[in-house]
């Protein structure tokens, strides 16, 4: 039965991977088997993530690759140079992201436009670019794409990361149902409140004071998303296609509602 859950053999791109969740699920793919490939703008901080991966001696290997989502023949070439370097490509995941808080009146046009186009047109580009290649190579795939509870909520200081976010949501579904005829399904993670540094830096959450067993817990752990992103890529997941999996711990209650 757990074979259903492995991961092994399988090659994994990740977008935003030079820190944060996307790290974390590289080391953990790494671990469980897979080959991955560490990717984001900042080449220093994607190659000591790789570096770190390798040298842990373990069963996937890892190589680093520079790319900025928003640029579509970095994507293609990032695409081109997994498949050289692998055989194939497996699992597309679209982590990549950025944001910064502001209201509503202060965000400026190119603010709004970076924020959009990072989120937004970044997913379209990997995802469609892996998708193509995944229909040639014949063999299926997944594509699981990263959202937030921005985006199926709003947010009150981040209204272009939330728009963006439900773009993606709704992109998911779509994509979807246009590849699962090629055997290539696509889901979407959005997380609420997880430790990460970007997390850390914007809103003074410690992720060292986060216990994962504390079921209350106001905030999540990049190792916990990671669990979720494996699954997803996984065949245990084969009747989840075009979905979207919150993941922000105890929901707020309304209680003049109950």
């Amino acid at each position: 039965m757990t074979d259903r859950f492995s991961i092994d053999g399988r090659t994994a791109v990740i977008t935003g991977s030079s820190q944060g969740i996307g790290a974390v699920t590289a080391r953990q793919f790494a671990s469980e088997g897979a080959n991955v490939v560490v990717t984001s703008r900042s080449r220093d901080r994607i190659e000591s993530v790789a570096e770190e991966i390798n040298e842990r001696d373990g069963p996937g290997e890892a190589i680093a690759i520079e790319c900025d989502v928003r640029d579509r023949a970095a994507v293609e070439a990032l695409v081109d140079e997994t498949v050289a370097e692998f055989g194939a490509i497996d699992s597309m995941i679209n982590n990549a992201g950025a944001s910064f808080m502001a209201s509503i009146d202060d965000i400026s046009e190119n603010g709004w436009k970076t924020i959009v186009d990072i989120n937004l047109h970044g997913t379209f580009h990997c995802a469609q670019i892996a998708g193509k290649r995944m229909q040639r190579q014949g063999s299926g795939g997944t594509i699981i794409n990263f959202a937030s509870i921005a985006g199926t909520m709003g947010s009150k200081y981040m209204s272009h990361y939330g728009a963006a976010k439900a773009a993606v949501i709704n992109f998911t579904t779509s994509l979807a149902g246009a590849y699962a005829e090629h055997d290539v399904r696509v889901n979407c993670v959005a997380p609420g409140l997880v430790g990460t540094p970007g997390v850390a830096s914007q809103m003074g959450i410690d992720p060292d004071g986060v216990d994962r067993a504390d079921i209350a817990k106001e905030s999540g752990l990049p190792a916990e998303i990671a669990d979720i992103v494996q699954f997803l890529a996984s065949d245990a997941s084969s009747y989840i296609v075009g979905e979207t999996i919150t993941a922000r711990g105890v929901p707020p209650l309304e209680d003049e509602h109950l």
